[in-house]
């Protein structure tokens, strides 16, 4: 968007902003909020990636229910001597025998050992003659994988409002669940704002990037198509999909140009929980309550690439309830300043032999700045988003220094 503007002369009153970590609490909190109210579907196993439990799960029993053999070999209580008659053979899908003092079993890898067994001798250690087992001494628990040391019986496993992933769903299937409970999606409709992209002078790039970003984090986007710079129009349009959405995504027009509409008519339709982030680029946030539709606004800025880093930084903790940012430790291969204190700046860059290389740099594939970040243009060049992750700093970095860099992927997701 043309009209969403990064300059200096904003920044005298950063003070004044939220920083990052502040926007997130409110996000998360606002999130609380409307978790409460939201409906619930029972959903099978291999749909829930992406959802959100609507009620906890807690272990109905014990696992595994019986010790079991992690090795194929042969079952028996340790504290009896050799050698020991070898009573019969036990499989997975038998149920636990029964044997003496004395005795022993033939076992299968994942069967359950005799009540009386705590030990498992594997089977390249033992010797049998004449039905009569001998081998090594071994102590008590060796390959067993004991009951309930997987779960307990009671043990709360999942959280009401924790996003679910697909290997969750091999302990939810070890319980014996076939569905899950989980809330409905939330539903996005998105708006580009701009005379040009209206026209279509300019291409709407962040759209299908913001759509792609909610259904990631398990919830239906619906484009709602662009409104020119118009007051009444961009007002108009944010209240008719408040009314037909959970939460309404516009792009652009939130600066304080003479053009930017988008801030004024969330001040008409709600309360503005914020405006602006302290963090560039993508500092022109702003979120709003709808109270009236019961809706959430969260106005993106339209510049691309700072349209996609607020959005992940500041805006998926509200549709996916996370904000950890794990990073790899990476060795800087440029050094880079910062021209304006006082922001936390997402700097892309590419990884490749254990050494980040900032994207952007003019030693880099995409010469935007020479020394100092400059997140201005940065954020309107496409090219950065070929970047395999980027580092969060406040104060710059000298070349070789090692930074925390975030993988895309984990934003993303």
């Amino acid at each position: 968007m043309a009209h969403d503007h990064d300059h200096d002369h904003g920044d005298a009153d950063h003070e004044t902003m939220l920083p990052r970590e502040g926007a997130v609490r409110r996000l998360r909190s606002l999130r609380e909020e409307l978790l409460p109210d939201r409906p619930a579907e029972s959903v099978p196993l291999d749909r829930i990636a992406g959802r959100i439990a609507a009620e906890p799960v807690d272990a109905p029993g014990a696992l595994p229910a019986h010790d079991h053999a992690t090795m194929d070999g042969y079952a028996f209580a340790a504290d009896d001597d050799y050698p020991l008659e070898v009573a019969g053979e036990v499989y997975p899908e038998d149920g636990p025998p029964t044997i003496g003092r004395g005795e022993a079993v033939r076992i299968a890898t994942g069967a359950p050992l005799p009540e009386s067994a705590d030990v498992v001798l594997k089977q390249e250690e033992a010797t049998v003659e004449g039905g009569r087992l001998r081998g090594p001494a071994v102590e008590a628990g060796t390959y067993v994988y004991e009951r309930g040391n997987n779960v307990a019986a009671g043990e709360r496993l999942v959280e009401r409002g924790e996003r679910l992933a697909p290997k969750d769903a091999l302990l939810l299937g070890d319980l014996g669940l076939e569905t899950v409970s989980v809330l409905e999606p939330l539903s996005v409709g998105l708006l580009a704002t701009g005379t040009e992209i209206h026209e279509g002078r300019h291409r709407d790039l962040d759209s299908p990037m913001l759509a792609g970003l909610v259904r990631a984090w398990g919830h239906e986007a619906t484009y709602e198509g662009t409104v020119p710079d118009d007051a009444d129009r961009v007002e108009a349009h944010i209240e008719r999909l408040a009314a037909a959405h959970d939460v309404v995504v516009t792009t652009g027009g939130t600066s304080v140009g003479p053009k930017d509409h988008v801030l004024q008519a969330l001040e008409s339709l709600g309360e503005v929980l914020f405006h602006r982030v302290r963090i560039r680029p993508g500092k022109p946030i702003a979120v709003a309550r709808l109270a009236d539709h019961d809706a959430v606004a969260i106005a993106i800025p339209g510049k691309p690439v700072g349209a996609h880093a607020v959005t992940t930084l500041v805006a998926r903790p509200f549709f996916t309830g996370e904000s950890d940012l794990p990073a790899l430790a990476s060795t800087i291969a440029r050094g880079v300043a910062i021209g304006v204190e006082g922001f936390e700046y997402a700097v892309p860059v590419t990884l490749e032999g254990g050494e980040a290389m900032p994207l952007g740099h003019v030693d880099s594939p995409l010469a935007v700045y020479e020394d100092s970040f400059d997140p201005s243009v940065l954020s309107s060049s496409t090219r950065a988003t070929r970047a395999d992750g980027f580092v969060l700093t406040e104060t710059g970095f000298e070349a070789g220094e090692t930074v925390r860099v975030v993988p895309y992927p984990v934003v993303e997701r």
